[in-house]
């Protein structure tokens, strides 16, 4: 039966149409899962070293697509179209990395001469990947299952499905069958619903908002399926005297205005030593002077707008309460005339310990900095959040770099650094920052049982690597 419920897709840069997307139906879901259930026994047979090989070789595939799927991406959902470029490189990696390590991750674990571990798909999985990183998100979302064994149901954000669109062409022309990994789009809370009811789906994956992630969690209690889990953050950045502050404000602000601050590991508060809070702030100014404004598509436009229009009405909550609370409200470029959903990079200093702008996650071009007296302070402050995700530090000795290391409570520090998520390493939140593990082989080893073999396991299973 065609599909016939389509929903329109507004390009941010121009507030018009730019696509129109299929809608799955409920007969479109269920055909979706049965699928994937009747492909879990071929796909966990096949050798891990020839899964690996498909999804290396849907790595080189997608490369050929990176020119046009990133200028759907820009018109989409604002991402600038060398970012869009950026980010189908770490996808690419992601394919990569998942397929050249399949046949290890999927060898036994020996213990001693007559026992091991033998590591097994787990099912299917159900993954769902947001609209604010669409290609490396997507990625992600697919490889590492897919790499062990388990078929895949990805639910991509319908507000950008260009990059899940590619990703999953690429696995199929790979040789991926097509029940092993399949495509939806449309409402989320619904898809969710009817995928979850079934109990053949093991792993629920998600990427998004925390309120959404435990709405995930306490349905998945129903089948006890299992949950990887990345949520928000409001990633603290502690700043220390005796560091370059040129070069400190200039990556700060580039890692704070990529992608108009739309993802979930940007910097979300700025604590600076007070003896150089002042100066730190004009360099931080100085730097965010640098994102002009305009259509994603633009050679000349260093910074896109944001998703929606109801993202703009949040920033302009963000800094009308703190300019009311007494904060500087500092917009270091302006609007362009015209349709769009833009928001100016602004720093806001002299913030008010109250203010939402420091207590929530912010999910856009707006920073708020504060000055501490000292790094006990500073890190009492950072970690004042009900997230855990990533959090960064700029020091210059190696005593407050170990101290601020072992103290603050994130799944990440970086240190003189703003970017460490790659392929090879997870991506841990704690507290309502996540559960479980995405990326590395701990994000590996979410998509496999493990099962304890006694007696002549070192014999039995020696040279083995099919999962």
């Amino acid at each position: 039966m065609p599909r016939v419920k389509k929903r329109d897709l507004i390009g941010p840069s121009n507030e018009t149409t730019v696509a129109q997307v299929s809608v799955a139906t409920n007969e479109d879901v269920t055909a979706a899962v049965d699928h994937a259930v009747d492909a879990r026994t071929e796909w966990a047979a096949t050798p891990a070293g020839e899964r690996g090989r498909m999804l290396v070789e849907a790595a080189a595939s997608l490369e050929k697509r990176v020119k046009e799927a990133s200028l759907r991406m820009a018109i989409e959902q604002g991402k600038t179209v060398a970012e869009a470029e950026g980010e189908f490189v770490r996808a690419v990696e992601t394919l990569v990395w998942n397929g050249e390590n399949a046949e290890r991750l999927s060898a036994p674990l020996p213990i001693d001469d007559t026992r091991c571990l033998i590591r097994e798909p787990i099912g299917v999985v159900a993954a769902f990947s947001p609209w604010n990183y669409p290609a490396v998100l997507s990625a992600r979302k697919v490889a590492a299952p897919l790499a062990a064994g388990c078929p895949v149901i990805l639910k991509a954000a319908e507000e950008s499905p260009a990059a899940a669109v590619a990703i999953v062409e690429a696995l199929w022309e790979a040789g991926v069958p097509a029940g092993a990994v399949s495509l939806l789009l449309g409402d989320p809370s619904h898809l969710s619903e009817q995928i979850m009811a079934r109990p053949e789906v093991r792993v629920i994956s998600f990427t998004g908002s925390t309120r959404v992630g435990k709405l995930l969690a306490a349905r998945a209690a129903q089948n006890l399926q299992n949950c990887v889990l990345e949520l928000g953050g409001n990633a603290p950045v502690i700043v220390t005297a005796g560091v370059d502050l040129k070069d400190t404000a200039q990556q700060v602000a580039e890692y704070k205005f990529e992608h108009a601050g739309q993802s979930c590991n940007a910097p979300g508060r700025v604590f600076v030593d007070q003896t150089i809070y002042d100066d730190f702030v004009a360099e931080l100014e100085q730097a965010a002077a640098h994102y002009v404004l305009g259509p994603a598509t633009e050679s000349t436009t260093v910074m896109g707008p944001l998703f929606a229009q109801r993202a703009v009405e949040r920033m302009a909550h963000f800094t009308k309460d703190a300019a009311e609370r007494g904060a500087k409200v500092h917009e270091a470029t302006t609007r362009p005339d015209g349709p769009g959903f833009f928001w100016p990079p602004t720093i806001i200093s002299n913030v008010p310990p109250e203010s939402g702008v420091l207590e929530e996650e912010v999910f856009g071009p707006i920073l708020p900095v504060v000055p501490f007296d000292t790094i006990d302070e500073a890190i009492q402050n950072a970690n004042a959040s009900p997230y855990g995700l990533a959090s960064y530090v700029f020091a210059a000795d190696e005593t407050t770099k170990r101290l601020v290391t072992s103290q603050l409570d994130t799944g990440s520090v970086s240190i003189n650094m703003l970017r460490g998520v790659r392929a090879d390493v997870p991506n841990p939140g704690r507290h309502e920052s996540g559960l479980g593990y995405e990326g590395g082989e701990p994000g590996f080893a979410a998509f496999q049982n493990l099962k304890l073999v006694n007696g002549a396991a070192a014999t039995l299973f020696e040279g083995s690597s099919d999962a």
